[in-house]
C-alpha cells in the first residue's frame, strides 16, 4: 500500500488512519489491533471499505458477535498488558485467540453496545466542545492581547514596554526539591516549566514557594507556565517571574504565549535575550479586563474537562459492570 492523502479508500495502520489507498482488502466491520511498536495493543473499530497495513491485526466478528461489544471488551482487557519482547513491543494473533470473552446473546450484546455507544457519544461531544472553546479562546487572545479588538469602554493608547521592565525574576535555588523521584500524591506539587508541568508531589516542608501567582520560565526552551498555588521546583534552569507595578501578570503570561521567539544555541535566554522582548501593552485597567475575559474562558473549559472526566468515569463503571455480567440490562418493553 502507498499511504498518502489521495486514494479512494482509507488506509489504517497501528496508529489509526494513516492515509488513503486505491487498493482495499476489507469491507464491513472490523476491529483493528496495533501489532507492533509503541502503540501495540491499542484497539479501534472501522467500517466500510478500507485497507490495512501489515503492522495491524484484523479481527472480523463472527455472526452473533456484536462488533461494538467486542471492541469495548478488548479495550477493557487492556491489550497492552499482553505485549512482550525485549526489543520492539509486539502483540500476536495467538495471544488474542487465547482471550476468554464473555458472550451474551445477541440482543443483550446489542443493548450493552447501545449503552456504551451513548457514553462514547457524550464523551466525544464534550471533547468537541472543549476543542471549540479552545479555538475560540485562541482567536480571542490573538485579537484582545494585540489590541486588534478592544473591550467596550477602553480607548487609551497602548505603549511599547520590555518584558524585563514588567517582570522581575528570581532563581529557584531555595525551592528545589531534594528527592530525585517524586510521589504520585503528597503535600506539595513539584513543577517544571516544560510540557510535563506537574512532575509529581513531595512531602518536604521546607523551601516551598508560596508568593504566587507567578510565571515559571524554562531558561533553555523559553516554555512558561502560570502558577497560582504553592509549589516546589525541579530544575535550576528556571526563572520565577513576578509582576512589577502597573502590570497584570496573567495578561503578560498570555501575551508571552503569542511570542514567536526563535531558539538557537543551547543557552539561558531570559537575561540575555528574552527579557529584552518588547510588547505593546495597555494600561493596568485594560490589562485586568482582558485577563478577566481569558480567565472566564479558561473556567468554562475547566468545567467541560470535569464533565468529561465524570463521563469517562461513568463509562468505566458501566464497562466493568456490563462486560462482566455483574449488572444486566433489562429487556426493552414494546407496546403493540
Amino acid at each position: 500500500f502507498l499511504a498518502g492523502p489521495n486514494g479512494r479508500y482509507p488506509l489504517y495502520g497501528s496508529t489509526g488512519r494513516i492515509g488513503a489507498t486505491n487498493r482495499a482488502e476489507f469491507k464491513g466491520s472490523s476491529i483493528l489491533v496495533a501489532r507492533v511498536g509503541a502503540n501495540a495493543g491499542s484497539v479501534y473499530a472501522v467500517d466500510g471499505i478500507y485497507g490495512v497495513t501489515d503492522n495491524t491485526l484484523v479481527i472480523r466478528p463472527k455472526p452473533g458477535v456484536n462488533a461494538t461489544y467486542l471492541t469495548e471488551f478488548l479495550k477493557y482487557m487492556n491489550l497492552n498488558r499482553l505485549v512482550y519482547g525485549s526489543g520492539q513491543p509486539l502483540v500476536t494473533g495467538t495471544m488474542l485467540k487465547r482471550l476468554d470473552v464473555p458472550v451474551f446473546d445477541a440482543d443483550e450484546q446489542a443493548r450493552i453496545a447501545c449503552a456504551l455507544n451513548d457514553a462514547n457519544g457524550l464523551i466525544a461531544a464534550t471533547e468537541r466542545m472543549i476543542a471549540k472553546k479552545r479555538a475560540m479562546k485562541q482567536g480571542m487572545m490573538q485579537q484582545l492581547l494585540t489590541g486588534k479588538t478592544r473591550l467596550p469602554g477602553f480607548t487609551g493608547e497602548w505603549h511599547r514596554r520590555r518584558l524585563g521592565d514588567m517582570l522581575s525574576y528570581e532563581q529557584p535555588g531555595r525551592y528545589l526539591v531534594q528527592t530525585t523521584k517524586q510521589l504520585e500524591a503528597g503535600r506539595t506539587p513539584v513543577l517544571t516549566a516544560g510540557k510535563t508541568f506537574l512532575l509529581g508531589y513531595t512531602n518536604e516542608t521546607h523551601g516551598i514557594y508560596t508568593d504566587h501567582p507567578v510565571i515559571i520560565f524554562d531558561d533553555f526552551t523559553t516554555d512558561s507556565k502560570f502558577v497560582d498555588f504553592d509549589f516546589k521546583a525541579k530544575s535550576s534552569a528556571m526563572k520565577i517571574l513576578s509582576a512589577r507595578s502597573e502590570v497584570d501578570l496573567r495578561f503578560i503570561y498570555e501575551r508571552m504565549q503569542l511570542l514567536d521567539f526563535p531558539l538557537g544555541d543551547h543557552k539561558r535566554y531570559w537575561i540575555s535575550e528574552y527579557s529584552k522582548q518588547e510588547l505593546d501593552v495597555p494600561d493596568l485597567a485594560e490589562q485586568r479586563a482582558i485577563s478577566s475575559v481569558i480567565t472566564d474562558c479558561d473556567d468554562e473549559i475547566d468545567v467541560l474537562k470535569r464533565r468529561m472526566a465524570k463521563a469517562r468515569g461513568t463509562k468505566t463503571g458501566m464497562v466493568q459492570e456490563l462486560l462482566t455480567g455483574r449488572t444486566r440490562l433489562p429487556l426493552e418493553e414494546f407496546s403493540a
